[in-house]
C-alpha cells in the first residue's frame, strides 16, 4: 500500500505508539496516508479506538510476526 509517512513505534508500549501517530498525523495534509508499526499487542484495539474517536479511516492493518503496521488516511480537517 502507498503511504505519505512512515512511523516506527516498535518497541514502545501504549499510549506511546498512539502518542507517535498523533503527532506523524500533526504535520500531514488532509488526505494523506500515514503508515505506522507497533509490536504491543493492545495497539491492535488502540488504533481502531482511535480511528474511531478522531475520524481519521484505518484503511488497512497486518501482523507480520509480532510487527503490527497500520495504514491510516487522515481526516479532512475544518
Amino acid at each position: 500500500m502507498e503511504f505519505d509517512k512512515e512511523v516506527d513505534a516498535t518497541g514502545l508500549k501504549c499510549p506511546l505508539p498512539i502518542l507517535r501517530c498523533k503527532k506523524g498525523l500533526s504535520d500531514m495534509e488532509a488526505e494523506q496516508t500515514l503508515k505506522i508499526m507497533a509490536t504491543d499487542p493492545g495497539a491492535v484495539k488502540d488504533f481502531e479506538a482511535f480511528c474511531k474517536q478522531t475520524g481519521h479511516e484505518l484503511l488497512q492493518q497486518d501482523d507480520q510476526e509480532g510487527v503490527y503496521t497500520f495504514y491510516i488516511k487522515k481526516h479532512v480537517s475544518e
